[in-house]
């Protein structure tokens, strides 16, 4: 049996924190939300102009606070017709007035109202980076590529989900748990399990 390792997640998104601990169980990683440790609401401005600067800062932060490995995990979306948005901005794109996943999503389509299918090309890009206590850190990167559909299909997933297209026609928000196989997320925290693996 693989020895029960912890790690503290830099997030309190629900939805990131369940398919990471579901992805990191099965190697012998327990990942842990702030509030089970009790940890304070740890501040950090995501200012960085990369998914990886955004990710370090978080891990960081939370590995000194915590004094345990921290996990960051920092994604978005890139459409290729709105010259690489949201990206970096997907969880606050359209600003503080934009409240919600859905319309984020329903803004997103209004953007791309009248692009036709073959310009709607998109890809879901994730940064994961393991911050250690004493300051060292490691990164991988996970990415899909697929299309922005035209309307919102399907109920499981989370953020723009619904409206990512795979190519074989399903959004990701369709996959149920075959999400779990394939997603960025997925293919970055596979990759980071090596280094894990390796490194303790």
């Amino acid at each position: 049996m693989v020895p029960e390792r912890r790690l503290v997640l830099a997030s309190s998104n629900a939805g990131k924190a369940r398919e990471l601990r579901e992805l990191l169980a099965p190697a012998g990683w327990k990942l842990l939300i702030p509030g089970e440790l009790s940890l304070a609401p740890v501040s950090v401005v995501e200012c960085g102009r990369s998914y990886l600067e955004n990710a370090t800062m978080k891990a960081v932060a939370y590995a000194r606070a915590a004094r345990l490995p921290a996990l960051a995990d920092d994604s978005g979306l890139e459409v290729d017709a709105l010259g690489g948005r949201p990206g970096v901005l997907s969880a606050r794109y359209g600003g503080a007035g934009v409240a919600g996943d859905a319309e984020r999503s329903a803004l997103l389509l209004r953007e791309l109202d009248g692009v036709p299918p073959g310009r709607r090309r998109a890809r879901f890009r994730a940064v994961l980076v393991v911050a250690l206590p004493g300051g060292r850190s490691f990164a991988r990167e996970g990415v899909v590529e697929g299309r922005i559909a035209e309307a919102p299909r399907g109920e499981s997933g989370f953020g723009y989900d619904p409206v990512f297209e795979l190519p074989d026609g399903r959004t990701m928000a369709e996959l149920g748990e075959k999400k779990q196989a394939i997603s960025h997320r997925a293919i970055a925290i596979r990759a980071m399990i090596n280094v894990l693996q390796d490194f303790f």
